[in-house]
């Protein structure tokens, strides 16, 4: 059953973060992980939501996330992208 990651990322340093977004990509590819959503215009539609930059990464399983955010390949990108944004982000099981 397929997984996602949701993230909203607030940027603080563009710098950083553009060497982060670079990074990132070869990353996921062992693992199964492809962008769904990467950026883009957000619309709140209720609550009171103000995302400033959503992205969704589709795996395979959860396993499979859950393998990649704790890996050796993205211990050094995760880092930088903790030094650079302020993100809040989920792990969903899709259906």
């Amino acid at each position: 059953m397929a997984a996602y990651l949701i993230a909203d990322i607030e940027v603080q340093d563009a710098a950083a973060f553009e060497e982060y977004r670079e990074q990132v990509p070869a990353t996921l590819e062992p693992f199964g992980g492809t962008y769904i959503v990467r950026g883009g215009a957000a619309t709140a539609l209720e609550g009171g939501w103000e995302p400033k930059r959503i992205v969704v990464l589709e795996f395979p399983s959860m396993d499979a996330l859950q393998s990649w955010y704790h890996s050796d390949a993205y211990k050094g990108p995760k880092a930088a992208r903790i030094r650079a944004t302020m993100t809040r982000a989920v792990a969903v099981k899709g259906v």
